[in-house]
């Protein structure tokens, strides 16, 4: 990564830190994928916005091929994983979710050795990646939870995050691969929209919508996280990844987990453990390895 990526990666792990604090305080008061398909569709409002109101006013993207792939994007790489980890923030701390996040760049190394011809895992790569995984194994065989009542976490927060992991690592591969050449405010506008479509139906149809416990803390949570996680995030993700690569697109996960434990234990009353401090040594000593210079 180079040192002119990193005021992007600052940025983007703030955005996404916060946002997973908003979120945890979110789904006290709304369903998960209620809170999801607003969130996105918020965002989406948003980008129409700049389209039709904008000066000068940006065309609408017509290529067939970026809405392919930002089709892609938008189900694989937005709604399944934001679906799963605002969803895992019903059994798990933002800190703890944003610890084992952090294992993401390794998992994503791993999937660019086998896509990305620039971007071959070397034997010390190998053994940084094995270290990262291996803290995140060592957070989830202690059942860590992060949660101030809650003494053993749920396996089932441990396999969303899991799920987020493999399918946000796939898509940033597949943007690099395939999607160097579109624009990022096309992209993420259209990734959004997509998003929104498939999530809204199937949520409104499983769960109906229902927002009568919903206070103004709740809405202005909602929308900060609409604004800065999916709206500003998402354009300043894919920016990093078309302009520096998918490792470099990987590593605000370094950013999130201390903007959200320390925001979770100010604002939420989360807990740090020494289970979770051994844990995030070795993902950040794999890491170390995995971004030395060759």
């Amino acid at each position: 990564m180079t040192i002119q990526a990193l005021p992007f990666v600052i940025l983007l792990g703030f955005l996404f830190g916060s946002t997973l604090i908003a979120s945890r305080f979110g789904i006290g008061q709304f369903e998960p994928t209620n809170y999801i398909a607003l969130r996105l569709a918020l965002a989406s409002a948003l980008h129409l916005s700049i389209y039709l109101l904008g000066r000068p006013r940006r065309p609408w993207p017509r290529d067939p091929g970026l809405w392919k792939h930002a089709a892609v994007l938008g189900v694989f790489g937005t709604a399944v994983p934001m679906t799963a980890i605002v969803s895992s923030l019903q059994y798990q701390s933002a800190g703890l979710t944003s610890l084992l996040l952090t294992a993401g760049p390794a998992i994503t190394v791993l999937m660019a050795h086998v896509s990305l011809p620039e971007e071959r895992l070397t034997p010390r790569r190998g053994l940084g990646v094995t270290l990262a995984l291996g803290g995140a194994l060592l957070l989830a065989a202690r059942g860590e939870s992060g949660l101030p009542d809650v003494g053993q976490a749920s396996p089932l927060g441990y396999g969303l995050v899991l799920l987020a992991l493999l399918t946000g690592s796939a898509t940033i591969v597949y943007a690099r691969r395939f999607m160097r050449d579109y624009d990022f405010f096309d992209v993420a506008s259209a990734r959004v929209l997509v998003a929104t479509l498939a999530v809204a139906p199937l949520s409104t149809l499983a769960v109906g919508v229902d927002l009568r416990g919903v206070d103004a803390q709740g809405y202005l949570a909602l929308g900060y996280a609409a604004l800065s996680g999916t709206f500003s995030a998402l354009i300043v993700e894919f920016y990093i990844i078309r302009r520096f690569g998918s490792t470099a697109a990987s590593m605000p996960t370094y950013v999130i987990p201390v903007v959200a434990t320390l925001g979770g234990t100010l604002l939420l009353g989360e807990h740090v453990t020494p289970g979770m401090l051994a844990g995030i040594a070795l993902i950040l000593a794999g890491i170390g390895l995995v971004n030395q210079p060759d």
